[in-house]
């Protein structure tokens, strides 16, 4: 495949067909997760792992695995790789693999990742199917990040709370004075459908402006049809 072709698979999962903002799948994640950038970015980069090698391994296994049978195997790849993902994370970032708690396992039921494996990997290539997970993995990753860096903003006054259980030493950064109330709503559930609402709304938007844009064609002449 072209790197033209490439780049077109990465840009639909990012922006086109973003699974958050588009497709709405993978929503209880989206939503449980996003009170603060470091847990939604950090969840959405183990997705992106989970997404990209299991596309890649469908893809090369896709002429062996019967017809039949394809979603019990698709979802064995799947839970293998959580599995060994979920022991890297406990062994050498136990403090996130705490916060994120049953979030990690449930990776293998998220919709998101079977969604991609039976519309994508099963019927393309390996580098492609790669490439189109690590694209709906970073569609994700956008979610998640502005969700938690919007809720953790409005509900503490600071982000990157949490930033030391990935980086030892470092500390959340205070962006609103020391004073802040919060809002607490932000960091509760109800917080989660707002802020995923206006993002959406957002994104509704824009593409409705780049479409108002765009040259309009007039219909071709019955003579230029004919020529």
């Amino acid at each position: 495949m072209s790197t033209q072709k490439l780049s077109e698979v990465a840009w639909n999962g990012l922006w086109k067909q973003n699974t958050g903002l588009v497709q709405l799948l993978g929503l209880c994640p989206i939503l449980a997760v996003s009170t603060s950038f470091v847990n939604g970015v950090s969840l959405g980069i183990a997705t992106i792992v989970v997404m990209s090698l299991s596309g890649a391994v469908t893809a090369a296994l896709r002429n062996f695995i019967p017809y039949e049978i394809r979603i019990p195997v698709f979802i064995l790849i799947i839970a293998a790789l959580v599995t060994v993902l979920d022991l890297a994370m406990n062994a050498w970032m136990h403090s996130l693999y705490v916060v994120l708690g049953i979030f990690i396992p449930l990776i293998v039921t998220n919709c998101i990742v079977l969604a991609r494996i039976e519309a994508f990997a099963a019927k393309n290539g390996v580098l492609s199917s790669a490439v189109d997970g690590a694209g709906m993995g970073g569609g994700l990753v956008v979610v998640l990040g502005m969700l938690g860096t919007i809720r953790e903003l409005l509900g503490t006054g600071a982000i990157l709370n949490g930033i030391d259980t990935v980086i030892p030493g470092t500390s959340a950064i205070q962006i609103l004075p020391a004073d802040y109330p919060g809002f607490l709503i932000a960091i509760l559930p109800p917080g989660a459908f707002i802020a995923l609402a206006c993002l959406i709304a957002l994104r509704n938007w824009s593409e409705s402006r780049a479409a108002k844009r765009k040259p309009v064609v007039p219909p071709a002449t019955p003579a230029e049809q004919i020529a």
